[in-house]
């Protein structure tokens, strides 16, 4: 069953709470205009491996924070769909999967654990009278009569879930869903900066079904057991290949806002493979997740240039760009801006 109360709390944080042996959460204390909330950030995860997965983007730029501007302060829940403020780390192309590295809760040394690399952005935020913390992930509370556990206010209340909540293992299987995940995104207004922080535990896998979030084993559509385990290009030395789909083939280049009339866009793919990959049955998707179907060959190491046809569109107030294997998993995917699009007949690189 996937989250029952997902959205996204808007507010000032004012103090923190390191994570510990004795509690593997990074502890947040968020205020809105009326309301106390905790954010618990998981630093550990209860399956093995227990180091969590994190990237860290101090130059977040994606459409979807349009919709953050407009929402007030406090608590908001998310719809769980695309094309609106719900994250998805699958889905949603917020990052690059290939940046995620594991890390421990706690080491030795500055900057090198997880603690670290969570706390220097929320001391930074809590410094900075305008900054403003937005925390994707699970409502609790408010809880009545009872104070809060770690910062002591009055009623319990809070976020948690703020990592991947998709594709997990064992019991936490009921947790799934898509559109749901969970993430930290902080603004600094004065700097025009945004900074965010995607976690996921190393369990959890890169595919997804996309109506229930659980899990695809083996690296292709079916239940799992059905295919042997394709090479893993997120390890080291791992290499993207078509039975490994991750990344080979890639999204270079668009032409998001042609300058012909009637409009001609188009999406450039690079095979980085070393054999040809043929294309049949092959999907781009927009933001929308409107589907265009692919055909023909790339040769290795060449590009070829899709013109795009309806239903699929790349709106120029900024959107994504998913594409899907034979097999109905992703193999990689982009997004831009409306700022990004904003120069008529100039190609996007990615």
């Amino acid at each position: 069953m996937p989250l029952q109360h997902y959205g996204v709390l808007k507010g000032r944080p004012i103090n923190r709470q390191l994570g510990s042996s004795q509690n593997a959460h990074y502890q947040v204390h968020v205020v809105d205009d009326t309301t106390d909330y905790r954010i618990a950030v998981n630093v550990k995860s209860q399956l093995a491996p227990s180091e969590v997965e994190y990237v860290v983007d101090p130059h977040f730029d994606h459409p979807l924070l349009a919709h953050l501007d407009e929402l007030p302060v406090g608590w908001s829940p998310l719809p769980s769909k695309p094309a609106g403020a719900a994250l998805d780390f699958i889905r949603g192309n917020l990052f690059d999967p290939r940046q995620m590295v594991p890390l421990p809760l706690s080491i030795n040394g500055p900057d090198n654990d997880l603690n670290d690399k969570i706390d220097q952005h929320i001391q930074r935020a809590m410094g900075d009278e305008h900054a403003l913390l937005y925390a994707f992930g699970e409502r609790w509370g408010p809880e009545a009569g009872k104070k809060d556990k770690i910062f002591g206010f009055l009623p319990g209340n809070g976020v948690h879930d703020i990592h991947m909540n998709q594709a997990n293992a064992a019991d936490f299987k009921k947790d799934d869903g898509v559109y749901q995940d969970g993430g930290l995104l902080l603004h600094f207004p004065d700097q025009n900066q945004w900074v965010a922080i995607f976690l996921k535990f190393q369990s959890q896998t890169w595919h997804s079904d996309d109506q229930t979030g659980h899990r695809i084993e083996g690296g292709v559509s079916g239940p799992p057991g059905d295919q042997p385990n394709p090479p893993d290009p997120f390890e080291p030395g791992g290499l993207p290949t078509p039975e490994a789909p991750d990344g080979a083939l890639r999204i270079v280049a668009a032409l998001v806002n042609p300058v012909r009339s009637p409009e001609i866009e188009t999406v450039t793919l690079l095979n980085l493979t070393p054999q040809a990959v043929d294309l049949a049955g092959w999907k781009l998707l927009d933001r929308d997740k409107h589907a265009m179907p692919l055909a023909g060959t790339v040769a290795a190491g060449e590009t070829v240039r899709v013109t795009l046809a309806a239903p699929v569109v790349l709106p120029n107030k900024g959107g994504i760009i998913t594409l899907l294997n034979a097999d109905g998993l992703r193999v990689d995917g982009v997004s831009y801006t409306k700022a990004q699009a904003s120069n008529p007949g100039y190609s996007l690189k990615f």
